[in-house]
């Protein structure tokens, strides 16, 4: 059984920084499709971040060049870096997991069966 659980959200102000990890259970993230998701009230749940198998990262318009996605794994550990954090960035971050096979769209919400249940990200100015 596929299981993922994010940890690290927390209350920021505007300019600071902040790690999610995500620890994966019942999946081989060296042979996964992971990603990054958010949503902020009232909004649909958008991707902001993957990483493939190999290692190839996807970033939205919207964080590209303040996050930074990354795994580790042999600890089956996945990560956001989030630097330059704005209120904008308030949102619950959701990890998400695919396993090996079939078509992969990195920020397609359909393209994870595979959720955890979220950790909020609060940014204040």
């Amino acid at each position: 059984q596929v299981q993922v659980v994010e940890s690290g959200g927390g209350s920021v102000l505007a300019g600071g920084s902040l790690r999610l990890s995500c620890v994966t259970s019942g999946i081989t993230l060296s042979s996964a499709y992971m990603g990054w998701f958010r949503q902020a009230p009232e909004k649909e749940r958008e991707g902001v971040a993957a990483i493939s198998a190999d290692g190839k990262t996807y970033y939205s318009a919207s964080v590209k060049g303040r996050f930074t996605v990354s795994k580790d794994n042999d600890k089956n550990i996945l990560y956001l870096q989030m630097n330059t954090l704005t209120p904008d960035d308030t949102a619950i971050y959701y990890c998400a997991a695919r396993p090996p096979g079939g078509s992969w769209a990195p920020l397609g919400r359909t393209s994870y069966p595979y959720w955890g249940q979220g950790t909020q990200v609060t940014v204040s100015s």
